[in-house]
């Protein structure tokens, strides 16, 4: 195989990985919340962010991107607390919630260029060598972004599997009224579905920035990949989401062996639509 599609391969792991913690957040709120969120790639630059400012005050860059993360989540539940919430209780459609998220996808951004500008920006890092791994040339941040986006996996489906609030997360995902019924705080799920979600976003912010430019647009140029992913996989199926994320990050990449890089985007969007056409459930059944 020529050097140069192994590398856009390796390259294609770890832009996958990123998607795949991203994805399965903007998953569990479909299938928990049943919210289409398109500000959930502005939340993912958010995570980016925050670590940025963290890291530059001297923490260590896992340790900025954990607390970054902490503040994401913060950001998420204040969204849910003026938003989210008091759009339920009013039974909004889909339709407007989908333009809300939109709007404050748009706020979001914007409220990022406001306080930090639109140049890019990069954290406090040492320069590493990178690994030569049969020949090919591999950086060592990205070896550690899929490493740690394995194990984030691999967390979480301990979390839904093994845990009481995991089961209660498929419980509501699967019929609310019958999980409020049967005794479960759907309320506390909600919660925890936000948590989850804007905490693995802000982790995939944190780590795209290691392997690319901080920028305001960052999340946003990914949430097309993410939809593509969530729709690939099964909507509202968190394991067909991370397979979803790793199918388009590998072809987004290697594509580029035979197209222009600046149309990338453009497989994704092919691959979602195809999906649509022939098979509109996704390749797993679209549930937790």
């Amino acid at each position: 195989m020529d050097q140069q599609l192994i590398q856009l391969l390796v390259n294609g792991i770890a832009v996958g990985s990123i998607i795949a913690l991203s994805s399965v957040g903007l998953t569990l709120t479909y299938g928990i919340l049943r919210l289409a969120n398109f500000a959930h790639g502005d939340f993912m630059t958010l995570g980016a962010y925050f670590t940025l400012v963290i890291n530059l005050l001297g923490v260590n860059i896992w340790l900025a991107i954990a607390l970054g993360s902490v503040l994401t989540i913060g950001i998420a539940l204040l969204s849910e607390k003026l938003l989210w919430a008091p759009m339920r209780e009013r039974r909004a459609t889909s339709t407007t919630l989908i333009i809300i998220s939109i709007g404050l996808a748009l706020f979001i951004r914007n409220g990022i260029i406001l306080i930090w500008g639109g140049a890019n920006q990069a954290y406090d890092l040492p320069v590493a060598s990178a690994l030569d791994i049969l020949g090919i040339r591999v950086a060592q941040n990205r070896v550690v972004v899929v490493a740690l986006a394995v194990l984030v996996i691999f967390g979480l489906h301990y979390l839904l599997q093994n845990t009481k609030i995991g089961k209660a997360m498929r419980a509501v995902a699967d019929n609310v009224d019958l999980a409020r019924v049967s005794g479960i705080n759907v309320e506390q799920v909600v919660i925890w579905t936000w948590v989850i979600a804007a905490g693995l976003t802000a982790v995939g912010g944190g780590m795209y920035g290691l392997i690319t430019a901080v920028r305001p647009n960052m999340g946003w140029f990914l949430i097309l990949p993410m939809f593509a992913a969530v729709i690939l996989g099964g909507i509202g199926n968190p394991y067909g989401a991370i397979a979803g994320a790793f199918v388009i990050g590998i072809a987004q990449e290697v594509g580029t062996y035979w197209i222009p890089t600046e149309y990338k985007l453009g497989i994704a969007l092919l691959m979602m639509v195809l999906v649509l056409l022939v098979r509109p459930q996704g390749i797993f059944r679209g549930t937790l």
